[in-house]
């Protein structure tokens, strides 16, 4: 079971992280998952340094990333990650309010692994993200590093 790896969420919305949340723990994964709330906790917890610097050894699962956040958006994490070798094979979905086109070319052009648009329906949003979930989680292997 220590080969369990986290999923890693950033969000910097409450009540959209509570939702995710919840969802996640509905998809009954065992995953454990970590909510962070912008693109500098993001890196800080990938390169294990700051209050992350403690945590075990490992990538996550998946991240599910959130564009729109403060200190650093998730297309600068985006960018971060594929430049660096050591996080540049870890699954990125972007999970997002953002329908701008300008934000889902750059997000591909990036490398990103999905893009999802969050829906404004509620119901919506908690069965994408419980599908993410369990797609991400349990059937997508990344490949080895």
């Amino acid at each position: 079971m220590s080969n369990i790896r986290t999923i890693l969420l950033a969000e910097d919305s409450p009540a959209d992280a509570e939702m995710a949340l919840d969802a996640l723990g509905d998809a009954n994964l065992v995953n454990p998952v970590v909510h962070v709330e912008d693109g500098v906790e993001v890196m800080d917890y990938l390169l294990r340094r700051g209050r992350f610097a403690d945590r075990k050894e490992g990538h996550p699962a998946v991240l599910l990333l959130d564009i729109k956040m403060p200190r650093m958006d998730g297309l600068e994490v985006l960018q971060q990650m594929r430049e660096n070798e050591a996080l540049r094979r870890i699954p990125v979905v972007m999970l997002t309010s953002s329908s701008e086109e300008s934000d889902l070319a750059r997000s591909w052009d990036l490398g990103v692994n999905a893009y999802v648009v969050k829906p404004v329906d509620a119901d919506q949003f908690f069965t994408a993200v419980k599908t993410l979930g369990q797609f991400w989680a349990v059937f997508n292997e990344a490949p080895s590093e």
